[in-house]
């Protein structure tokens, strides 16, 4: 299969099986928009699955594919590549993980995206050890909010792996002082997940950046705790002006 056959082959099926009705009730889930058919993500994983079945593809297909769908904005075209990608894992190279970053100035612009990379394809990049957390440093800085959020989502997984957050708690804190909810949202997320894990020295961290983090962080990052555990957790005085 060549990368125009496999842009047509998901194209067809997405315009086959639109639904308007649905297209409508999930722009209500994405605050950035949403430009997609209205496929139900079994529909998506089932045909991700067929194209699949052969065992024949390579990943170079679906990479020489993948600007195309990034730049059509469509949600299944974006998410069927991706979940083409995540399914062969095992040819993940150094070379599949530059590629990846230029995704997020391409088109990656949703925290679906975002989190299907964090979630499921990137931490793969860290447990094959084709790459090490350095590689990520660039990313807390990136001028894309999704390549930011990426970063501690993808560490949600490393840290349940080596029962471990230390680490991963100290590279990620550049982002408590992000300025994009989405960014919030992620780095509570997996803050939320270290405390399970070492709540000792979470319950340390959100003391020292109580004052000046994003209150969305505390917020989620405590979710769990009984309320009065999140009362420590209070801001005490507005932080300074800048």
């Amino acid at each position: 299969m060549k990368p125009s056959e496999l842009i047509q082959v998901i194209r067809q099926y997405c315009i086959k099986n639109a639904n308007p009705d649905l297209l409508k009730k999930y722009q209500y889930y994405f605050k950035e928009g949403y430009d997609g058919y209205g496929l139900t993500s079994p529909m998506l994983k089932q045909k991700v699955k067929k194209i699949l079945g052969p065992k024949t593809m390579d990943i170079n297909i679906v990479l020489d594919a993948m600007p195309q769908f990034l730049a059509s904005r469509k949600y299944e075209e974006i998410t069927m590549g991706l979940l083409i990608m995540d399914g062969l894992h095992k040819q993940y190279n150094v070379e599949t993980f530059r590629q990846i970053e230029t995704f997020f100035s391409q088109g990656i612009d949703n925290w679906a995206h975002a989190d299907t990379l964090g979630m499921f394809m990137l931490p793969k990049f860290l447990i094959k050890d084709i790459v090490d957390i350095s590689a990520f440093k660039p990313w807390l800085k990136s001028a894309h909010k999704f390549q930011r959020r990426c970063v501690p989502v993808t560490f949600i997984k490393l840290e349940k792996q080596t029962k471990n957050c230390t680490k991963y708690i100290s590279f990620c804190e550049k982002l408590m002082f992000d300025k994009e909810r989405e960014v919030h949202q992620g780095m509570g997320w997996f803050l939320r997940e270290c405390w399970k894990l070492q709540p000792a020295e979470v319950e340390t961290f959100l003391e020292k950046h109580k004052e000046t983090a994003p209150r969305l962080i505390i917020q989620y990052a405590c979710e769990k705790m009984k309320p009065e555990e999140k009362l420590r957790y209070k801001r005490t005085k507005q932080p300074a002006s800048k």
